[in-house]
């Protein structure tokens, strides 16, 4: 059993790599260098609420959708208060709320489109 220190590796319990073997290796390496997307991943870890990414990293990345929410929380109690109420300034109120909630439901419609067009970009480049 050898130790394999070429490359400035750590040395490694086990059979030695052959010659033609680091050769393919480091095609492989150099190959997956060239993904641009899949550098950028792995050098961020940015995917979401993954047990590697700290819980600071919610707010700034989910802020969008947590706003639309609330405002479609507040919108529904607007909208049973101008029922019940019939006062002018409850249903303008609502009203202003909803144009808020669907601007909000666009953006997030949006952003979810460009995702799934961009995941089926990279599934026709394999």
């Amino acid at each position: 059993m050898g130790t394999n220190l070429e490359d400035g590796g750590a040395a490694m319990d086990g059979p030695e790599l052959s010659r033609r073997e680091l050769e393919i290796l480091n095609g492989i390496e150099q190959e997956l260098r060239t993904e641009q997307l899949l550098d950028r991943r792995l050098r961020t870890l940015h995917r979401g609420l993954r047990p590697w990414s700290s819980a600071r990293d919610w707010p700034r990345r989910h802020w969008l959708g947590a706003c639309t929410a609330v405002l479609g929380l507040v919108c529904a109690v607007f909208f049973v208060r101008a029922v019940v109420t019939s006062s002018p300034a409850q249903i303008w109120a609502f009203s202003g709320l909803w144009v808020l909630t669907l601007v909000g439901l666009l953006l997030l419609v949006i952003r979810w489109c460009r995702r799934v067009a961009a995941a089926s970009e990279r599934a026709k480049k394999y």
